[in-house]
């Protein structure tokens, strides 16, 4: 019974030679990302060092910074208000936030169907896509003051501005999702004579419908931290409005850090409820 053949090793070489691997050479473009990024650390470190701090001493100050930051983690307090009120601020934040997420899901999914390449006109698409990237281009807080000017600040202003950043942020976000759709479903349901609306009720919402979810709720924890800032820029109420008045007018780190930790123990959960819905989505994919 003859021995089965061994196969042969494979030959080392002995040494690596550059020649028959093609080194990275630079580019246009990486040779100006990296000046500009040189050029900012530049004036970064300059505007560090050339910084003018008049009669304070900076390591005295750098210190009593990180001791009030101590103060305001170890010993939290409510001082102003009682426990109840805080509380109710918070969930006065977290509706602001919830309503302002609906009120944008609901126009960017209206709007969205048109905006995708593959449900749309192509002009369309192109018009409303170009419309929400002006959207998105402008911070939320500016869109907040702009409807200001006729509303006034206040909670209407927070609510109107904070919607129209979301729809533009959500329209991207469901187009894209509906673009993602596989192409040969739609057609197999235009050749069976499904009209425009059926395509939809039957193949896009129900395939698209979990990354609906998950992009409304990533607005949605977006907007709540957007609600803290418009309590107190724009005066919308809430727990923001409380976090203003601690350090801007009782000057009070023990309750600035209780509000904090409040602001805090929502984020966690908010973040944590996002990780499940995942989950849940995951299983049952």
């Amino acid at each position: 019974m003859k021995k089965a053949a061994k196969s042969p090793r494979p030959e080392i070489p002995e040494r690596f030679d550059a020649g028959n691997y093609p080194l990275r050479t630079a580019s246009l473009s990486s040779v100006t990302l990296a000046l500009t990024m040189g050029v900012l650390l530049s004036i970064s470190l300059a505007g560090f060092f050339l910084l003018d701090t008049g009669i304070q001493n900076l390591p005295k100050a750098a210190g009593r910074f990180f001791s009030d930051i101590w103060l305001m983690i170890s010993k939290p307090a409510a001082v102003h208000f009682g426990f109840g009120d805080a509380l109710g601020s918070l969930l006065a934040t977290l509706c602001l936030g919830f309503l302002t997420t609906l009120i944008g899901a609901f126009f960017a999914l209206l709007f969205g169907l048109p905006a995708a390449r593959n449900l749309g006109n192509p002009i369309v698409s192109a018009v409303l896509k170009g419309f929400v990237a002006f959207i998105r281009a402008v911070p939320t807080v500016l869109w907040v003051l702009i409807f200001a000017i006729g509303a006034g600040l206040g909670s209407v202003a927070a609510i109107v501005g904070m919607s129209f950043h979301s729809f533009g942020y959500l329209l991207k976000a469901y187009s894209e999702s509906f673009e993602e759709i596989d192409g040969e479903t739609i057609e197999a349901l235009r050749a069976s004579g499904a009209n425009w609306l059926q395509i939809v009720a039957q193949a896009v919402l129900p395939s698209s419908m979990g990354r609906i979810i998950s992009w409304t709720f990533m607005r949605f924890e977006m907007n709540f931290t957007n609600a803290v800032a418009m309590g107190a820029a724009a005066g919308a109420g809430g727990i923001g409005f409380d976090l203003f008045m601690a350090s801007g007018f009782y000057l009070n780190l023990h309750e600035v850090g209780f509000i904090t930790w409040l602001i805090l123990a929502v984020a966690i959960a908010l973040e944590a409820g996002a990780m499940r819905l995942k989950r849940t989505q995951h299983v049952q994919r």
